[in-house]
């Protein structure tokens, strides 16, 4: 199984290392017809494929036709081209748009749901499926820091959702810790609870979090 690092090994995220420029008498020798976006979505889909435990640079060049190499022009290792490929992932989410308030529009057409009890559903059916897609993405989220744009832009999106429900301070803090531990673990692929439960699980955290903040 993939790691985020090897026992007493120090990296850097690869949203947080400078790469620098590549020399330009050394361009023309990088293999043609690829780039990182290029390589990352056959990460992607090899993992889908082939899951995580049997992922490698050489399976993934041998896909690509180039050879293993040839990746290291556009990423230092193996864990910076699964952090891509986990936020790549995530990128498949739909963030809530407009208004998050509770008399804010509804959430997406059939949804059937508005303000922020509709869009918090809409957000969590969302990731659910995102895992269910790749399994890979729950380990992977949990090995590596969430600090892509894309998860980022998750992350901001409940913030603003969290905003809606008026709770604030340490209320606040404990909302949001609670949305995150639901989505990672009840939502995760590690004995996936049925659709029913989980929907009834959501209606229950939701539930919590109008009560707390009825209170406040």
């Amino acid at each position: 199984m993939v790691t985020a690092a090897d026992p007493g090994e120090t990296r850097t995220s690869v949203w947080l290392a400078a790469r620098p420029a590549t020399p330009a008498r050394r361009r023309s020798e990088a293999p043609s017809g690829l780039d990182r976006e290029r390589i990352t979505a056959a990460t992607v889909r090899l993992l889908d494929s082939e899951g995580l435990a049997r992922f490698s640079m050489r399976r993934l060049a041998a896909g690509l036709g180039v050879t293993a190499m040839s990746l290291y022009w556009y990423v230092d290792t193996k864990h910076d081209l699964l952090e891509l490929a986990l936020d790549s992932a995530l990128g498949e989410l739909r963030m809530p748009a407009g208004p998050t308030g509770p008399t804010g529009p509804a959430g997406p057409p059939g949804s059937g749901e508005a303000g922020w009890p509709g869009r918090l559903r809409t957000m969590a059916r969302g990731y659910r499926g995102v895992l269910a897609d790749h399994p890979w993405v729950g380990p992977l989220t949990a090995a590596y820091p969430n600090i892509g744009p894309h998860a980022r832009a998750f992350d901001i999106a409940l913030q603003r959702l969290l905003d809606a429900t008026g709770l604030a301070d340490a209320a606040r803090t404990g909302a949001h810790l609670a949305v995150s531990q639901f989505l990672h673990g009840c939502g995760g692929p590690v004995r996936r609870a049925p659709e029913g439960d989980f929907c009834l699980a959501l209606d229950v955290l939701i539930a919590g979090i109008e009560a707390k903040a009825a209170t406040a």
